[in-house]
């Protein structure tokens, strides 16, 4: 019997019904796919928001949209995404074999998971992902644009962006391999100054200028491992879409704010 973890927050964050689950899923990337700019090469790793659907979908299906191409390309999917409810030190993985959403099971990548196992900032913890939204989330898109792929979820606590960094390399692959930071941006500010943080924000992100503090983004600790990753590989960073909860579903006195970012690998030069 293979051990699984439920979905947590169908329902909640995002329908359980899988039916209307993919129909919105898709009317999302569908809405998205006719506004973003597509780059040249497939991303090597995203950041996408992770509220309720209603808030944040949109804006997280503008980076899902560009991956379509990708479909048969991705076959592992590197999942960070910060912890909202345990606290950890340094980077969880669970005890389970798979993570189910109401579209079906995403089976993990057991073989990626164990070459992870002799990274002190690496531990094996449930708790860590069993009420975790910022990864579960991500699952929907990701089964809907993606044909087979397995997953290494990483729930990410207390750590450095050397040692969040120090994962990402150690798993970086090729082109079968995506990364996906999942994260919001600032947090329950008046509309327009969290317009301001959050442009600075995206700022820093496209100038690989890291840290990012958590009062710009809940997953800082993952971006900046990404940003630090990102820096030694070379890889170029463009923005898809920058909103907040004021735009797309909240009223417009307490904002949470959204980014969706692509990092493509720069093409080798030729000497």
């Amino acid at each position: 019997m293979k051990l699984i973890r439920p979905a947590a927050v169908a329902g909640a964050f995002y329908t359980g019904e899988p039916n209307t689950l993919a129909i919105e899923v898709a009317a999302m990337l569908e809405a998205a796919g006719r506004h973003v700019e597509k780059p040249e090469s497939l991303p090597k790793a995203v950041i996408v928001p992770h509220a309720g659907y209603i808030y944040s979908g949109p804006v997280a299906a503008s980076a899902y949209a560009l991956l379509r191409r990708g479909h048969s390309v991705y076959r592992r999917v590197v999942l960070l995404g910060p912890v909202h409810r345990v606290p950890v030190r340094g980077l969880a993985l669970p005890n389970v074999e798979g993570f189910a959403t109401p579209l079906g099971v995403v089976p993990l990548d057991l073989d990626a998971m164990a070459m992870l196992a002799d990274l002190p900032q690496v531990v094996k913890y449930d708790q860590a992902h069993t009420w975790e939204h910022s990864l579960e989330v991500q699952l929907p898109f990701l089964q809907t644009v993606l044909d087979d792929f397995k997953l290494v979820p990483l729930a990410v606590g207390d750590a450095t962006p050397q040692e969040v960094a120090e994962v990402l390399e150690r798993l970086w692959g090729g082109p079968e391999t995506l990364i996906v930071i999942s994260s919001d941006l600032s947090h329950f500010l008046p509309y327009h100054v969290a317009q301001q943080i959050d442009n600075a924000t995206a700022q820093a992100i496209l100038d690989l200028r890291w840290p990012v503090n958590h009062e710009q983004a809940c997953g800082g600790t993952p971006i900046n491992g990404l940003l630090l990753a990102a820096q030694h590989r070379h890889l170029r960073p463009c923005l898809l879409d920058l909103r907040n909860s004021g735009d797309t579903a909240g009223d417009k006195s307490r904002v949470v704010g959204y980014g969706a970012f692509a990092f493509t690998e720069e093409p080798a030069h030729v000497h």
